[in-house]
């Protein structure tokens, strides 16, 4: 066949680039001790852009796992198999310290670094950083049982990726899950009805239905079931020490909108092996640390999200003329872009501060601690919900280019809702931030102090907080607070925000920052900063480059 025309006014390719070309990301490491990691970060940023991951990335998205109940014998096996690309992404993962790693390093800023180094490697597939993220979060969990914790917190936090069906402890290295929703209840976990027996050894025997279980193919879970002495968690194996199969069911694997790289299943457990992780009825409590570390994983992969979608905007505009010009000289999808950036850059310097809080509570401060905890609750509510919004907007300054899914634009777009409703849609995270205040009230000062150290240096900035403040008496009457709690989270998320970027980033950024989310001078929709906002260092700042 002959060619009808030549192929011009296309974006060549986006290969061979750097996600942690970000200036925001590596600023925040220098600043708050984590500075001997950036070049494990320049290293994996690296790797993240180059052509060979991007193709990893496509084939673990287009060959999805697949579920193999039984064997040709008809005996149930409940495996899960996947593209050998997801095996490469989590060796990749593990073998940089993604996952648990950071809680076998003493050194300052291994939150920090890690969380950065997760950052940029999430931009190339997000999927994988399920397990990872889980696995992560496990330890402090699992530390509420200390015997437990000294036998297999090593597995978990070693730099072996050691994929297979076999006894946990003759493994060279451990991925964790987690197993708690259940149909009747969903995020409301005491209504789980899942129970659990003692047994003679000390064991408990787990009978019930998991109704959502992400990462079914893990070595380890962390289960809630209902003890004699009510909810309560649990440490399971898919593999007993002897060799031979928890009696874990795998019903099926979802059929979801995105995340199609990872499984997530419905799990029948009929009498599974497992051991308590802390005390009978205390399961809400043990747990709730695996949840916050998590909830900095959705965190960071919100803004990771925001990051790689305004990264593919600003090269497809470049690239790309339109009515005798390049996108990006134009005016108006100067604005869209620039809008794009202030988000991005907003949403990582949140992530980047809660990490940083994290190794310091780690050490023992107990301000950072309390702002740690609110400040998650928080951020998870609005960098996530704002995930969203953003993937729509940068996806259509490609027009239609960016709605196939060559472009990789759509699976971007489908993953940004995850994060949101993943560990707690928006009611449930608004709602945590509203039991948070009334049972930590640390946590409110060491926000409001956190957001004062800007205090002065922006008139918007010092009334938005003077908005918060002003709300809290209505937190009093149950109702009225209910019906205010996404509005107070947002402006809370907000000042956050709006305090870092002042102190931290480009005066460009926290000006427009300031002027369109805490001024009040902003339309519905990005693109839409006001008149006479200094577009040119915020698009300077966000165009990929090596910080000098």
């Amino acid at each position: 066949m002959s060619a009808t025309h030549e192929v011009l006014n296309q974006a060549p390719p986006l290969t061979a680039f750097s996600t942690a070309d970000d200036p925001a990301l590596l600023e925040a490491l220098r600043r708050d001790g984590a500075e001997w990691g950036e070049e494990g970060v320049r290293k994996l940023g690296a790797l993240a852009g180059s052509e060979e991951v991007q193709e990893w990335s496509r084939q673990a998205e287009d060959q999805p796992p697949r579920l193999r109940t039984h064997d040709r014998y008809g005996h149930r096996v409940d495996e899960v198999e996947f593209h050998p690309a997801w095996h490469r992404l989590m060796t990749v993962a593990v073998e940089h310290g993604l996952h648990a790693a950071p809680w076998a390093e003493e050194r300052s800023g291994a939150h920090l670094a890690r969380a950065a180094r997760f950052y940029v490697w999430s931009q190339a597939e997000a999927g994988h950083g399920c397990p990872i993220s889980m696995t992560y979060a496990a330890v402090p969990a699992l530390r509420a049982q200390p015997e437990l914790a000294a036998v297999y917190e090593p597995l978990l936090a070693s730099r072996t990726y050691d994929y297979g069906l076999r006894p946990p402890l003759g493994k060279a290295g451990l991925i964790a899950g987690m197993s708690m929703t259940e149909k009747q209840g969903g995020s409301d976990v005491r209504a789980n009805t899942t129970q659990a027996v003692p047994a003679d050894d000390g064991s408990y025997l787990i009978t019930g239905h998991k109704w959502f279980t992400s990462a079914p193919m893990s070595d380890v879970f962390l289960v809630l079931a209902q003890a004699p002495g009510g909810l309560t968690c649990f440490l399971m194996p898919r593999v007993l020490p002897d060799g031979t199969r928890n009696r874990m069911h795998l019903q099926r694997l979802k059929d979801k909108l995105g995340n199609r790289s990872n499984a997530s299943s419905e799990i029948e457990y009929d009498g599974a092996v497992a051991w308590p992780v802390g005390e009978e009825g205390r399961g809400v409590r043990t747990i709730v640390e695996m949840v916050n570390m998590t909830r900095l994983d959705c965190v960071l992969g919100s803004a990771a999200g925001m990051r790689a979608g305004l990264r593919q905007a600003l090269h497809h505009t470049a690239h790309r003329r339109a009515f005798g010009a390049e996108l990006a000289d134009q005016p108006l999808m100067r604005n869209v872009l620039a809008d794009l950036a202030v988000e991005s850059e907003a949403a990582t310097v949140l992530a980047m501060r809660l990490a940083a809080a994290t190794d310091r509570a780690q050490a023992g401060d107990e301000q950072e601690a309390a702002l740690r905890r609110l400040g998650l609750a928080v951020g998870k509510y609005w960098v996530c919900k704002r995930g969203s919004a953003h993937a729509a907007e940068a996806l259509e300054c490609l027009g239609g280019n960016g709605y196939v899914e060559e472009s990789g634009m759509p699976r971007l777009y489908r993953e940004a809702p995850l994060l949101s409703i993943w560990e707690g849609s928006g009611n449930v995270a608004a709602l945590d931030v509203l039991r948070a205040l009334a049972k930590e009230p640390a946590g409110l000062d060491a926000v409001l102090a956190e957001a004062d150290a800007a205090a002065g240096a922006d008139a918007r900035l010092d009334a938005a907080i003077a908005r918060v403040r002003a709300a809290l008496p209505g937190l009093a009457d149950p109702h009225a607070a209910q019906l205010g709690a996404r509005r107070l989270a947002e402006e809370m998320a907000l000042v956050l925000q709006g305090s870092l970027l002042v102190r931290h980033s480009h005066p460009a950024v926290a000006d427009a920052f300031c002027a369109s989310r805490l001024g009040g001078d902003w339309g519905n929709a990005f693109g839409t900063l006001p008149a006479g906002t200094d577009l040119g260092p915020i698009l300077e700042r966000a165009r990929p480059k090596d910080l000098a």
